[in-house]
C-alpha cells in the first residue's frame, strides 16, 4: 500500500495528468516539489486553489493537484483573477504558477498590484529567460548579451524579479534553483504559510532554447555561481549527489558528475531577513559579483494582508446569503443622500 501523510492521503492523490513538457525541463521539478510540499503539509487538495497565465510554466495546473479548483487565465492577468477567488474564500490556500514572460512582461502591472494589495497566495515565477512556449523568444529577465536560437543578442539589461519584489514592497522574498529541489520545497512550504504575497522567482532551465552553458538561466551556469543563504542539497540532473552540512559563512566544493568542480556558499549565520535593507543589499551584491543568491531574502511577517485590511468576515464571501450581502433600504438611502 502506498505511504499515506496525516489525513490519509497517498502522494499520488496531489499528483495530475501526465506531463507533457520537455523532458529535463526545470518547471517539471517545480511541479514535483508543490505536489510533494501539499502532501507533506497535510492539506486536503480541495482545500487548495491554483491560478496560472499563459506560458510553459502556466500549463502547471494540468500537471498538478487534479482534484483541486483552478483557473488558467489570460496571458499576464492572473493576479486579477487571484485576488478575485482569494477574497471569494478565505479559507483556501492559494497557489500561483506563473513565468518570467507572463508576470514581468505583459504582466508587469498586475504582479506589482496583487504585491501592493498582499493578497495571501504562493506566488511562484518558474524563470527560465525566455518564450518557451512561442519558441524561444528572449524574455524581460534575459540577461544583456544573451544569444538565442534565431533570436540574435539582447541589447537590454535583464529585470530582477527578487529586486522588483523588493521595490514593490513585498512581505516575502525568495529565490531558488530548479536544481535544487529540497530548497525549492522547503521555500514552497514557507511560501503557503505566509499571510501575504509570497514571491518565489526559480530560476528553471528551458533544456530546449536556453541552455547555453554561458546562459544565467542554464544548469550548467546555476551549478557554477550557486550562493545559497540557507542549508541545501544540491542535485543535478543524474543521480543525486548530496553533500554534509557545513558551517554558515564558509564556502564548500562539490565534485560533478563530469569532474568538474562548483562552490557553494552560505551567508553567516546572522543573516537576518527580516532586515529590508540587508536584502536590498544581498541582491545587489549578488548581481554585481555575478553569482546565484538562493534562499529566503526577506520576509515582513507583520503586514496586514488585503483580507486583513478590508476587515472580511469570518464567513467566506461566496457562502454568504443574497439577504446577507445586499444593503437594506436604509443603507442605500443613506448611501443616496451622502451624494447630495
Amino acid at each position: 500500500m502506498a505511504k499515506t501523510n496525516l489525513i490519509g492521503l497517498s502522494k499520488g492523490d496531489y499528483k495530475g495528468a501526465p506531463t507533457t513538457l520537455c523532458q529535463g525541463c526545470g518547471h517539471n521539478s517545480i511541479l514535483s516539489q508543490i505536489i510533494s510540499a501539499c502532501y507533506e503539509m497535510d492539506i486536503a487538495p480541495e482545500d487548495l486553489v491554483k491560478f496560472s497565465g499563459i506560458g510553459c510554466s502556466s500549463k502547471a495546473p494540468t500537471y498538478m493537484l487534479e482534484r483541486t479548483f483552478g483557473f488558467n487565465s489570460l496571458h499576464g492577468r492572473m493576479p486579477a483573477i487571484a485576488t478575485g477567488a482569494m477574497l471569494g474564500d478565505t479559507t483556501l490556500t492559494g497557489i500561483a504558477m506563473s513565468g518570467d514572460g507572463d508576470s514581468v512582461s505583459i504582466g508587469m502591472g498586475q504582479f506589482k498590484h496583487i504585491i501592493r494589495r498582499n493578497v495571501p497566495l504562493a506566488y511562484i515565477i518558474a524563470n527560465n529567460g525566455t518564450y518557451g512556449l512561442t519558441k524561444g523568444q528572449l524574455s524581460a529577465t534575459s540577461e544583456a548579451g544573451l544569444a538565442l536560437k534565431k533570436q540574435g543578442i539582447n541589447e537590454f539589461d535583464a529585470i530582477d524579479i527578487c529586486i522588483e519584489a523588493m521595490a514593490s514592497n513585498a512581505t516575502f522574498v525568495a529565490r531558488s534553483f530548479a536544481g535544487d529541489p529540497k530548497q525549492v520545497k522547503t521555500l514552497i512550504k514557507a511560501a503557503m504559510g505566509h499571510n501575504g504575497t509570497a514571491i518565489l522567482d526559480i530560476i528553471s532551465p528551458c533544456v530546449t532554447f536556453n541552455n547555453q552553458d554561458s546562459s544565467r538561466h542554464s544548469y550548467a551556469w546555476g551549478r557554477e555561481h550557486y550562493s545559497s543563504l540557507h542549508d541545501m542539497t544540491f542535485i543535478p540532473a543524474r543521480d543525486e549527489i548530496t553533500i554534509e552540512d557545513f558551517e554558515e559563512g564558509t564556502s564548500q566544493d562539490v565534485t560533478m558528475h563530469d569532474g568538474s568542480i562548483i562552490r557553494l556558499k552560505k551567508l553567516e549565520k546572522d543573516y537576518d531577513p527580516t532586515d529590508r535593507m540587508a536584502a536590498v543589499q544581498v541582491l545587489e551584491e549578488a548581481r554585481a559579483g555575478n553569482y546565484l543568491l538562493t534562499g529566503l531574502i526577506y520576509v515582513d511577517p507583520d503586514r496586514p494582508s488585503l483580507i486583513d485590511i478590508l476587515n472580511l468576515t469570518d464567513t467566506p464571501l461566496n457562502r454568504l446569503t443574497e439577504k446577507e450581502l445586499r444593503p437594506g433600504r436604509e443603507t442605500m438611502q443613506a448611501i443616496n443622500d451622502a451624494m447630495f
